[in-house]
C-alpha cells in the first residue's frame, strides 16, 4: 500500500467529511493500493483542533495553513475553507506543490477560479499538480450512467436539458447575515453556491459547454440580523435586532445554449421553501429520455424508444452496473449515501495524485463552471444573452 500524507485546512462539517472521507477510502477502493495518513489539520477553532485528533485521529492539530503546507509529512491537502478564503489557501498550496483538493465554489469570482488554475498548472516548474474540486453530485452511480447513456448515443441527439437546485438553508428572514451573503466574501450568492453544480453537471454529462446565457435573478430576503458571533457555515447562530442588506442572489433561473447544439434550463434557490436539498437533472433526446433526482440519490428514471402501450419512465435501482456503486453496496436496493459520493472523490483525488490520471473534476472544470456563473451575473444585470468565455 502507498501511504499518502494528509493535511486538511479548516475542520468544519466539511472538513471533517474530508477527513472521514480518506479513512474510508482503503476499505472501499483496495484495488488502488493507497492509505491515507491523516497527518494534520489546520483550524483556528481549539475546539476543531481538539476534534481533529481525538474524534479522527489527526496526529496533529495545528491552528494555521502555513504550518501545513511546511510540513515535509504532507503530501496532498484538502481545503475546506469558507469560500472567501480559497484563493489565497490555493494559491498557497500550489506555490508549495501540494495537490489540492478544493471545495466549491474554488473562487468568489472568475478570474480567482482562473488564478487557481493557473497556479496548479504552472506547480512544481510547470510539471503542474494534480486537483481535485468538490462537485460530489457527479459522483452518483445514477449521473454516471446517465453520462454513459448520452455518450453511447441511446438518448440520441441531445435536444434540452433542465437542471435545478433548491435548497431553503436560507428560507428564513429571521436567519444571521453571515459571510454568506456579502458580496466580496460570498461571491454572486446562490449561484456560485448551488448554481456552480447545475452547471456542472449538465456539461458533465452532456459532453457539452455552456456557450451562452441568458439569465434573471432577484434578493427575496433583502435583510437580515447581524450575527453576534463567527458563524461559518449553515448553521445557526446568535443574532441581534439590527439588520445589514444582503448584496448577493437569492434566486436565479437561466436558459442556456451550448455548443453542440443543445439547450438548457437552470435554476436554483436559497430561500426555496419545502425544498431541503431538491437537486435534480432532467435530460431529452431525439431517441429518449432520462432524470434523476438528489433526493432519491440511489435510482433514476428512463425512457427508450416509443415502449408501445407501455410508453412512459422506467424507474430503474442503482445496482452494481451503475457509476462506483459495487464498492460500496452489493447488489440493488440497498442504498448509498451522500458521504459515500465525497469518497468517491477522495479516491479519485488520489488515484490522479498516484498514477497521473485526471478522473476528478479538476480546477479547469472548477474555473469552467466559474465563467458559466459569472456570465449569468452578468446576463442578469444586462438582460441580454451573454457568451461563457472558453477557459
Amino acid at each position: 500500500m502507498r501511504e499518502i500524507g494528509i493535511g486538511v485546512i479548516s475542520l468544519g462539517w466539511m472538513g471533517r467529511l474530508h477527513a472521514s472521507s480518506y479513512q474510508r477510502l482503503p476499505s472501499r477502493f483496495t484495488e488502488l493500493g493507497i492509505r491515507p495518513r491523516l497527518v494534520v489539520a489546520a483550524d483556528p477553532i481549539e475546539e476543531n483542533q481538539q476534534a481533529a485528533i481525538e474524534q479522527f485521529g489527526f496526529e496533529k492539530a495545528v491552528a494555521s495553513i502555513e504550518e501545513v503546507l511546511a510540513d515535509p509529512e504532507v503530501d496532498v491537502v484538502s481545503i475546506c475553507s469558507p469560500n472567501f478564503l480559497h484563493r489565497d489557501f490555493a494559491l498557497a498550496a500550489a506555490a508549495a506543490g501540494k495537490p489540492f483538493w478544493i471545495e466549491k465554489p474554488m473562487g468568489v469570482s472568475a478570474a480567482q477560479s482562473r488564478e487557481i488554475r493557473d497556479a496548479a498548472a504552472s506547480a512544481r516548474d510547470g510539471a503542474g499538480i494534480a486537483t481535485a474540486v468538490g462537485f460530489n453530485y457527479r459522483h452518483a452511480p445514477a449521473i454516471a450512467h446517465l453520462r454513459e447513456l448520452v455518450a453511447g448515443g441511446r438518448l440520441g441527439r441531445i435536444t434540452n436539458v433542465r437542471c435545478w437546485f433548491y435548497a431553503d438553508y436560507a428560507s428564513s428572514p429571521e436567519g444571521p447575515l453571515t459571510w454568506r451573503y456579502d458580496r466580496e466574501r460570498g461571491g454572486s450568492g446562490v449561484i456560485g453556491d448551488l448554481l456552480s453544480h447545475g452547471a456542472d453537471l449538465v456539461q458533465h454529462v452532456t459532453g457539452q459547454r455552456l456557450a451562452e446565457v441568458t439569465a434573471t435573478s432577484d434578493v427575496f430576503i433583502e435583510e437580515r440580523r447581524l450575527p453576534l458571533g463567527a458563524g461559518v457555515g449553515h448553521g445557526a447562530v446568535a443574532v441581534s435586532e439590527e439588520r445589514g442588506p444582503v448584496e448577493n442572489e437569492d434566486w436565479v433561473a437561466a436558459l442556456a445554449r451550448l455548443d453542440g447544439g443543445a439547450h438548457a434550463t437552470l435554476e436554483s434557490s436559497r430561500v426555496a421553501r419545502g425544498h431541503r436539498s431538491d437537486y435534480a437533472l432532467e435530460v431529452f433526446g431525439t431517441e429518449g429520455s432520462a432524470r434523476w433526482s438528489f433526493t432519491r440519490m440511489n435510482e433514476f428514471e428512463v425512457m427508450l424508444g416509443e415502449g408501445g402501450t407501455e410508453h412512459g419512465y422506467t424507474t430503474v435501482l442503482a445496482g452494481p452496473g451503475h457509476g462506483e456503486f459495487a464498492h460500496f453496496q452489493p447488489g440493488p436496493g440497498i442504498p448509498m449515501s451522500f458521504d459515500d459520493l465525497k469518497t468517491i472523490e477522495a479516491a479519485a483525488f488520489l488515484s490522479d495524485v498516484v498514477h497521473g490520471t485526471t478522473s476528478a473534476p479538476s480546477a479547469a472544470d472548477g474555473l469552467a463552471a466559474a465563467e458559466v456563473c459569472e456570465a449569468i451575473v452578468r446576463s442578469a444585470a444586462s438582460r441580454a444573452w451573454e457568451t461563457v468565455p472558453q477557459g
